[in-house]
């Protein structure tokens, strides 16, 4: 109910987008009996409206180490194209001969977002390779002393490749947020 009534507030004013994060099918089925909700059920997330036509000066990439960090991923990629900009899905690039194989892609990315659990080496790879911002996801993905991603996050944060950037342990949501802040800067007079 509460999710519904903000919902309705926010197109009763005007926004014509609404993102959901962290979305269980249970509530999405509650929230589509009043509004039309495409539910993202692997991300977790709901979208009310129409996305709209890309508006950022050119395109993020977001890439994954494996297929377990996809639903953090969807979450970024979904929250940026909510937000007007062209995505680009690199996911499972974990070794470096599928990452090279996807040059192109990353060379072209105004930012990317590098998702990854484990020890999070995908970040300082990318982070060596490409020549625009990264925003380094840790997930909770991983076996042994991955501690719930702190392992992941703790190798981000110490990453030496410069424009790395970090943020909390599966915030798909804040990396897709930040990533169209800075796809849709412009040089500041």
């Amino acid at each position: 109910e509460q999710i519904s009534g903000i919902a309705s507030a926010m197109r009763g004013s005007g926004q014509d987008v609404v993102l959901i994060t962290r979305l269980s099918p249970e509530k999405a089925e509650q929230i589509k009996a009043v509004h039309p909700l495409a539910y993202h059920a692997e991300a977790g997330v709901g979208v009310i409206g129409e996305l709209p036509a890309p508006d950022g000066i050119g395109r993020i990439v977001v890439a994954t180490g494996g297929t377990s960090d996809i639903p953090v991923a969807e979450e970024a990629a979904l929250t940026a194209e909510v937000l007007g900009n062209r995505v680009t899905r690199l996911y499972d690039v974990a070794g470096l001969h599928r990452l090279l194989a996807h040059l192109d892609d990353i060379m072209g990315a105004s930012v990317i977002i590098a998702i990854a659990g484990m020890e999070g080496a995908l970040a300082s790879v990318i982070g060596g390779l490409a020549d625009c911002p990264v925003i380094a996801v840790p997930t909770s993905i991983g076996y042994g002393a991955s501690f719930q991603g702190l392992s992941a996050l703790l190798s981000m944060l110490n990453s030496c490749s410069s424009g790395v950037s970090v943020v909390n342990i599966d915030n798909g949501f804040g990396a897709g947020y930040l990533a169209s802040m800075i796809n849709h800067m412009e040089a500041k007079s």
